[in-house]
């Protein structure tokens, strides 16, 4: 993407809809005069009078349990430095949106016009009976030390600089595990920093609480290794000066066994690793580029633990693995502060969680067969799901332990399902699949490409490293529209009916007349046929020229479908296709079948489909856990609509035991897992969240689809083709950018999950 672009993608995700990131919505009825009376005049009165007689009723009947302020004056901001509070606003609603969408906390940010310190201090002092905890971002050292530290001592609630302690926390956690990799003893190791800001002296002071010591630390700034006859050092910084000098950091570097960068990119060399110690650990956190390029570092020697602030790159120290749920642990117990004992209670969370196997989503997600503990995977991924019940409990624990929890939590296994609970309203699974796609890219023919809407998509998937883009249409229209939305990469285009394609046309023409001559296809018209562009499209994928493609963009479904029959038709064993839709509402990700293609199904067309679906559901990473739909509950209606539900279920059950799925049932009885377990307590659901709902037919599923996305605004993911042999999606019409681009992922990942079994199925026949 060009920088012009991209600056102004940036700025229209900002502007439109509605200006900003971050809203408020009620969360209390209000359509009546009686539920207006109760949220104002004069109901509001009573919970009023109740904090007046004890303050910390505020908890019960206000929103401040939940509420972080995310506070800065913009002094620090990112990598743009002193650009003032207004324009570091869009970063503070940054912060939120991650508060939000990793611990479902709330956040007002709130910029501070001011840069002096007894001025900000009070500003804040002012506004924190609001606020069940503060955030402290992006204000330059070495003022931010001394406002953190006044904060923490004169307020009673949690107050955190992220940029020192979230980046302290993460690394902190890689380091011990790095540590025990390389079989190295922590107080014994030589540990350099290149770096001596904020972030750096968090980090290194709580590497000496780990058991470093700070005789073997080494550090420096931008005026060289700190010592003690300097006389430009902060306290703070004094205190890790060291005696001897150092003519630079190659120097420092020989025989060490720990690099920390919080600095630049690109100040260490291959020959400076070479001349560390066995093992050694190297963190180079400068972003976006690292202070020694991932690739450089291990090329240079096999033995290096190495971790970087990228997410494209193994070990990624991410601060948000720990500030959300570091505030949710403390807001949970309402501690009176975030104090060094919460902090390593997080560090020693984090470095666990590493250790324990990993969920086959996350492994999904970043296309590994298996993430271990080792010198790749030293903390835990940020898509982990096990983050939200993991690190708060451990926080609260240790708020609790140490004195400063007002609620200590009496039931920790209660805690953890209401942790998970709050990870349902998040478009993780959007997030997980496009990480999924971009490991592994693949050729996506686009058969509407001079249709604006999906050459955006396209653009954003070429750019996003998801898919590799194929542009079928008229090639003017097409070279013009990319011009109009900076869409520069050289990218193929094909025009099917143009001269340059008629060798292609006619082969293609060729090898469908063969496929097709005895039902009914003559040579003239095959030749006719590969001039549309699903047929051209399609016959692309079926002869290696593509891997997946998409259309349906501006074509009704049907005639999209027919065409990928004809020439590719469905996967070997399959009797049947079928679509699904993934719903992404605020209990969760709901899989809903068959959406577009089959109008009465039979009873064991049901069961197809709903083993069909199944496997869709994993190729997510997500246990299925299915309801066959009716409006009827185990057979308490004898009609055929009914039965052949029950029929379906009893097939399943029969020859896919282990697979979790019962019916027939009613939606709410299938959602409302505590009324199932009440009235159904029999069931193969009773006491399981269902993610997964099989129609009856193809009116329930349509509607109930269409439903959920216009009336809950639901993001939709689909339709997505099943039990095609290769990978074919079809849009709905008229479908948005965001969801074609959802359905490119859709297109590539099923076209790497069809080259996995491929692959294994051809190891097995070698084999045999």
């Amino acid at each position: 993407m060009s920088k012009s672009s991209r600056r102004r993608e940036a700025l229209v995700y900002h502007a439109k809809p509605n200006p900003g990131k971050i809203k408020v919505v009620p969360t209390k009825k209000y359509a009546t005069q009686r539920d207006l009376a109760l949220a104002y005049s004069p109901g509001v009165a009573e919970p009023c009078l109740e904090i007046a007689k004890e303050v910390n009723n505020v908890y019960k009947y206000t929103a401040k349990g939940n509420l972080v302020a995310v506070i800065t004056n913009g002094t620090a901001v990112l990598g743009l430095g002193n650009i003032g509070p207004e324009a570091s606003k869009p970063v503070m609603e940054g912060k939120g949106l991650l508060f939000k969408i990793f611990a479902d906390i709330d956040v007002f940010d709130i910029e501070i016009g001011t840069e002096n310190i007894e001025e900000f201090i009070a500003t804040v002092k002012n506004i924190a009976p609001t606020f069940g905890g503060i955030n402290l971002e992006d204000i330059k050292a070495p003022e931010a030390f001394e406002i953190e530290r006044r904060l923490k001592e004169e307020l009673d609630i949690p107050v955190m600089h992220d940029d020192q302690h979230g980046t302290a926390i993460i690394s902190s956690a890689a380091l011990l595990n790095a540590l025990e990799i390389a079989e190295k003893e922590i107080s014994k190791v030589k540990v350099v920093v290149s770096g001596a800001g904020s972030a750096a002296m968090a980090c290194i002071s709580l590497y000496e609480k780990l058991g470093v010591k700070s005789s073997n630390i080494i550090m420096f700034d931008v005026n060289g290794v700190l010592h003690k006859e300097r006389t430009d050092l902060t306290e703070k910084q004094m205190y890790f000066a060291t005696k001897k000098q150092y003519k630079n950091l190659a120097e420092a570097l020989v025989g060490a066994d720990v690099f920390l960068g919080l600095s630049v990119g690109n100040i260490v060399s291959a020959r400076m690793l070479q001349s560390m110690a066995k093992n050694p650990v190297v963190f180079a956190l400068a972003n976006p580029t690292p202070e020694v390029d991932y690739e450089i570092a291990i090329n240079a020697r096999e033995d290096i633990i190495m971790a970087t602030g990228r997410s494209d790159n193994p070990n990624q120290v991410n601060n948000v693995l720990g500030f959300p749920f570091i505030f949710r642990g403390a807001l949970d117990v309402r501690a009176t502060k975030i104090n060094e004992e919460m902090k390593m209670a997080a560090v020693k969370a984090l470095a666990q969680l590493a250790k324990e196997p990993v969920p086959e989503q996350v492994n999904i997600a970043y296309g590994e067969t298996r993430l271990t503990f080792g010198k790749d995977y030293i903390i835990p991924k940020p898509f982990d799901p096990r983050l939200i019940a993991e690190l708060p409990p451990a926080v609260a624990k240790a708020a609790h332990e140490s004195g400063v929890a007002k609620e200590p939590i009496e039931d920790f296994d209660k805690y953890k399902e209401e942790l998970l609970k709050r990870l349902g309203s998040d478009n993780k699974l959007v997030r997980l699949l496009l990480n999924r796609a971009r490991l592994n890219p693949k050729r996506v023919v686009y058969t509407e490409a001079d249709q604006l809407d999906v050459l955006k998509a396209a653009q954003i998937s070429y750019e996003e490293g998801i898919a590799i883009p194929i542009l079928l249409g008229r090639r003017d229209v097409i070279e013009q529209l990319k011009q109009e939305i900076e869409f520069d990469a050289d990218v193929l285009i094909i025009d099917p009916k143009s001269d340059e394609e008629a060798e292609r046309l006619e082969r293609y023409a060729e090898v469908y007349w063969k496929q097709r001559k005895r039902k009914g296809i003559s040579l003239f018209s095959a030749q006719k046929r590969m001039r549309e562009r699903n047929y051209f499209a399609a016959m692309m994928v079926n002869e290696g020229d593509a891997d997946a493609l998409i259309s349906g963009y501006s074509q009704s479904y049907p005639m999209v479908v027919k065409p990928m029959l004809e020439v590719i038709g469905m996967a070997p064993g399959a009797s049947r296709i079928a679509t699904a839709n993934v719903m992404m509402t605020e209990r969760g990700p709901l899989f809903l079948s068959d959406t577009s293609i089959n109008i009465d199904p039979t009873s064991r067309d049901l069961s197809r489909i709903a083993l069909m679906t199944s496997q869709i559901v994993k190729m997510f990473g997500v246990e299925p856990v299915m309801a066959m739909i009716s409006y009827s509950n185990f057979g308490s209606s004898k009609h055929e609509q009914a039965s052949k539900v029950t029929e379906a279920v009893a097939f399943i059950h029969k020859n896919y035991p282990d697979l979790i799925v019962d019916g027939e049932l009613q939606t709410d009885f299938a959602l409302n897992s505590e009324m199932l377990q009440d009235v159904f307590p029999f069931s193969k659901l009773a006491g399981k969240k269902v993610n997964t709902l099989v129609f009856p037919n193809l009116d329930s599923a349509n509607i109930t689809y269409k439903l959920l996305k216009e009336l809950n605004k639901a993001e939709s993911i689909g339709p997505i083709m099943m039990g095609m042999k290769k990978p074919v999606h079809v849009l709905q019409l008229d479908a948005s950018v965001d969801e074609i681009v959802n359905m490119t992922a859709i297109a590539v990942v099923d076209s790497q999950q069809k080259e996995k079994w491929r692959n294994e199925k051809e190891v097995k026949m070698n084999q045999i």
